[in-house]
């Protein structure tokens, strides 16, 4: 997706360099396997990796570092959670195909759950939502992905994963919904080019979509780290 191949380099204090392109530092285990082999790891085998790529890599300053991982409530999300203490500030994403993080020179940590609107998913959706706040990372919002997809030649649209189902699952759940991600072709094709839609046609509808989209995210996750800032804050002086 981010068009990188290759293996990292180590730095002078033996850190692996992050492999960079479109103004973003990335790391992956797949960076250092070779391209067809399978990764089969058990239990610990799979922290410790989650461990070498938050601990002996060179990050250097960062906006946000964002931390893909796979759908469930297994041995990486735990991992991952437990091994970023609240000091590091984690805010903890999920994608299409499962979830992520991100950390913010805030205080704060918490997690944006990402899901289609079709009910097997909403099953992970909220399995993933309860164990989050049993390990306390508080649950920020949800992203609807792949909400619903527009005809290009009629612009008929139709909810194909179904409608509104990660909307109703924030309502039950008691948080914000932070946006909605279309089924949209070109950001199939652009992803799988290596050239994200937001860089290759910045101008289109669905890159505006999807910047549009991300600022208002932003603006509502951040709100929600100050406020669980100062009432921190509140508290200690207290």
């Amino acid at each position: 997706m981010m068009n990188l191949k290759g293996n990292p380099e180590l730095t002078s204090k033996k850190l692996m360099r992050p492999l960079k392109n479109y103004g973003i530092a990335c790391m992956s285990m797949g960076f250092l396997i070779e391209e067809t082999a399978p990764v089969v790891w058990r239990g610990l085998m799979v922290m410790s990796a989650v461990e070498k790529l938050l601990r002996q890599v060179d990050w250097g300053q960062l906006d946000y570092l964002v931390i893909d991982m796979p759908p469930g409530t297994g041995d990486v999300q735990l991992s991952v959670s437990q091994n970023i203490p609240i000091a590091e500030c984690c805010t903890a994403f999920r994608s299409v195909s499962g979830y992520g993080g991100a950390l913010r020179p805030l205080g704060q940590r918490g997690a944006v759950i990402v899901s289609t609107p079709q009910d097997v998913a909403l099953l992970d959706a909220r399995k993933g939502a309860e164990m989050f706040r049993k390990v306390h990372v508080p649950v920020l919002g949800l992203v609807q992905n792949m909400s619903v997809f527009q005809c290009p030649k009629c612009k008929h649209e139709t909810h194909i994963f179904g409608a509104d189902g990660v909307r109703d699952l924030a309502k039950t759940l008691g948080l914000d919904i932070l946006g909605d991600i279309p089924l949209h072709v070109n950001i199939r094709e652009t992803c799988d080019s290596g050239q994200p839609v937001v860089i290759s046609q910045p101008q289109s509808d669905a890159a505006l979509f999807y910047i549009i989209k991300i600022l208002k995210s932003e603006e509502k996750v951040y709100s929600k780290i100050l406020v669980a800032e100062n009432m921190q804050l509140a508290s200690h002086a207290v």
